[in-house]
C-alpha cells in the first residue's frame, strides 16, 4: 500500500512539474509575440531593438509606399476660406499619394475661435500621437507649435499671414523648429489699387480686425503704410470677439466710404452681419478671398484657399514620407492673386464693375450665395 501511495505521488509531482512547464513557454511566447506588437511604428514597419528616438524624429513616420499615418488637422474658426484650407490640404496629401480611407486616418477639430479650445485640440492630439499636426489659422498653428515642440511632431500650417510676426519663422523664413507651412498673406497693395479702380471718389477705408490676432495687427500696418500712395485714409476698429462686431460695424460704416475685410478668423465668422449692416448704407464691403466674394462682397483681390491648401499638402507630404524634415523649409506664400467680382452686388449698390477689371476675372458671380 505504501508502495504504491508513494508512486502515485510521484506521478502527481511528474503532472505538476510539466503543466509548470508548459505554462512558462506560453507566457514566454506571449511576452515575445507583445513585445514585437510594441516595436512597430504608426507606418506598420518593424522596427529593431537597435533604433532610437533620434532614429524616429529624423525618419518621421517612414514612406516605402506601403505606410500609413495619422494627422491631427486643427482649425481656428468656422468660415468658408478656412474650410477650403482643409480640403485643399486633403487633396494636396492625396495627389501625393497620401490618401483618407486608405493610408491616412486624419482627426479634425475645430475651435469655433476659441484659443483656449484651440489649445485643447492640440493636447488632445499629442495624446493621441499624431504623426504631424496641420494647424489652420494663426491661433491654432501657435498652439499647436506650443504643445508639439516638446515631443518633436511636425506642424504644418497653413493661412497663416505673418509666420514671423507670429515667432513661427524668423524674418529670413526659417523655422523656428519642426513647424512649416503657408502664408496667405493679402496682396494688399493690388487690393488698393482695385478699390480706387472701382470707387475713383472714395477717401477713407474702414477695417475691422480683432485686436488678439497678430496676422490682423500685421496686414493693418501694411495698410496704413500704402493707403496715402493711392489718395486713402484707413479707419480702423479693433474688437476683442464677435460679441463686439454688431455695435463695431453700426460704428465703423458711420465713418467711411468702404469697408476692405481681412482674412481675421474672428471678423470672418461673422461677416454675413457685417454685409447686411453695409448694404442697408450703400456701403460697399471688399473681400480678401473668394468665398467673401460670393456670399455677399462686391469684389476683391484675393486668394483661392483651396490651391493654398494644396500647396501646404504637398509640403506635409514631403514631411510624412521622410524626404524633408519640417525645419528644412521654410515657409511658402501663395504665388498669385486674382480679380473676384460680384455683379449682383454690384447692381444692388448702383455701382459698374470696370471691364479692366472683370475682363480677365478669375471669377465673376451674378448671385450671392446664402
Amino acid at each position: 500500500m505504501k508502495k504504491t501511495i508513494a508512486m502515485l505521488l510521484a506521478a502527481a509531482v511528474s503532472a505538476s512539474l510539466l503543466a509548470g512547464c508548459g505554462s512558462s513557454s506560453q507566457d514566454q511566447t506571449t511576452a515575445q509575440v507583445s513585445s514585437e506588437a510594441a516595436s512597430k511604428d504608426t507606418t506598420g514597419n518593424q522596427e529593431t531593438s537597435a533604433g532610437t528616438a533620434s532614429d524616429k524624429e529624423t525618419a518621421g513616420s517612414q514612406a516605402d509606399g506601403e505606410g500609413s499615418y495619422t494627422i491631427g488637422i486643427g482649425q481656428f474658426a468656422e468660415h468658408g476660406s478656412l474650410d477650403n484650407c482643409r480640403e485643399g490640404f486633403l487633396e494636396g496629401l492625396a495627389e501625393a499619394g497620401i490618401e483618407e480611407g486608405k493610408n491616412l486616418t486624419v482627426l479634425y477639430e475645430n475651435s469655433q475661435a476659441d484659443g483656449g479650445t484651440a489649445s485643447q485640440i492640440a493636447t488632445n492630439f499629442a495624446g493621441r500621437d499624431v504623426d504631424l499636426m496641420c494647424g489652420i489659422a494663426t491661433p491654432m498653428a501657435q498652439a499647436e507649435y506650443g504643445v508639439a515642440k516638446k515631443s518633436g511632431t511636425p506642424v504644418i500650417f497653413t493661412a497663416v499671414t505673418d509666420p514671423v510676426a507670429a515667432e513661427l519663422a524668423d524674418a529670413s523664413g526659417t523655422p523656428v523648429g519642426e513647424i512649416t507651412g503657408t502664408s496667405d498673406k493679402l496682396p494688399v497693395e493690388q487690393q488698393l489699387k482695385m478699390i480706387r479702380e472701382i470707387l475713383p471718389d472714395a477717401k477713407r477705408i474702414g477695417i475691422m480686425y480683432t485686436t488678439s490676432e497678430v496676422n490682423s495687427e500685421s496686414a493693418i500696418a501694411e495698410y496704413k503704410e500704402l493707403a496715402p500712395d493711392y489718395g486713402f485714409e484707413i479707419v480702423d476698429t479693433g474688437i476683442s470677439s464677435s460679441a463686439d462686431i454688431s455695435l463695431a460695424a453700426d460704428t465703423l460704416i458711420s465713418k467711411v466710404d468702404c469697408i476692405t475685410n481681412l482674412t481675421d478668423n474672428t471678423v470672418v465668422a461673422s461677416l454675413p452681419v457685417i454685409l447686411d449692416k453695409a448694404e442697408a448704407k450703400k456701403i460697399p464691403v471688399f473681400g480678401s478671398e473668394i468665398e467673401q466674394v460670393k456670399i455677399g462682397c462686391l469684389a476683391a483681390m484675393g486668394l483661392d484657399y483651396i490651391e493654398l491648401g494644396k500647396q501646404t499638402g504637398h509640403m506635409a507630404a514631403q514631411v510624412l514620407k521622410g524626404e524633408k524634415k519640417a525645419s528644412e523649409m521654410n515657409y511658402e506664400t501663395i504665388k498669385e492673386a486674382a480679380f473676384y467680382g460680384n455683379t449682383k452686388v454690384a447692381e444692388n449698390l448702383g455701382i459698374t464693375l470696370p471691364e479692366s477689371l472683370t475682363a480677365d476675372a478669375a471669377g465673376i458671380f451674378t448671385e450671392i450665395a446664402q
